[in-house]
């Protein structure tokens, strides 16, 4: 098991104070945000355990929000992302609650829009996060890998299907499902880039309902 060192503790280059509340909130926000892909009409920040007791003081509400609309851990305007116009227009609510069966940094992001979808994931320390759910979906996203992500209906062959299309070395693959022959996800972290013309191509395969190809977060 790889165990953090002091590069990781030192390295988000971020607008504190505290990497996990601040820095891993602007990073699940950015996920989130690039897993949607459109514009959502409202989000709901449910914050669980320590982010909710102590997110507000250590900025977890200003890092949600910033890097859900797109700005990056460095970007001083998360200071005062609230009172920014970017903000302004957008609408957004934050909840808190308690759950032990959560991360202590946890957080959903319930997106409502077309489509409406729930997105959940931790900030697991030193700045680094992992999205963990889509809906009911477990996912792996860390944003360390460009990464392929798939909703569809689960039929034989489908895997292959995606992978064959695939031309860059796979580094992860991460399936599940509701049930045989139900709706099922596929998320796949590559070492390389995809060219639109590969990613249309797997969108157009039978039975995928969402394809979204999501860019790994700048360090």
């Amino acid at each position: 098991m790889r165990q953090t060192s002091i590069i990781d503790i030192i390295s988000p280059i971020m607008v504190g104070p505290s990497s996990s509340h601040t820095a891993g909130a602007v990073r699940l926000g950015l996920l989130a945000r690039n897993m949607y892909n459109g514009t959502p009409k409202k989000v709901t920040f449910r914050l669980y355990n320590s982010y909710a007791k102590t997110g507000r003081g250590h900025g977890t509400d200003k890092g949600l929000l910033a890097g859900f609309l797109g700005l990056g851990v460095d970007d001083v305007g998360i200071r005062n992302i609230f009172d920014l116009e970017i903000s302004k227009n957008f609408e957004y609510k934050f909840e808190y609650l308690e759950d032990f069966n959560r991360h202590p940094n946890a957080v959903d992001f319930v997106i409502e829009g077309t489509p409406n979808i729930v997105i959940s994931g931790d900030s697991i320390g030193a700045g680094e996060v992992v999205i963990n759910k889509i809906d009911n979906f477990s996912v792996k996203l860390n944003g360390k890998y460009n990464t392929l992500l798939l909703i569809y209906k689960d039929i034989p062959g489908m895997i292959s299907n995606v992978t064959s299309k695939i031309p860059v070395n796979i580094a992860s693959l991460n399936c599940d499902r509701y049930a045989k022959g139900e709706d099922a996800s596929m998320c796949i972290a590559l070492d390389g880039e995809l060219q639109e013309d590969i990613i249309a191509s797997i969108r157009s395969l039978p039975s995928i309902y969402i394809v979204r190809y999501i860019k790994k977060l700048e360090s």
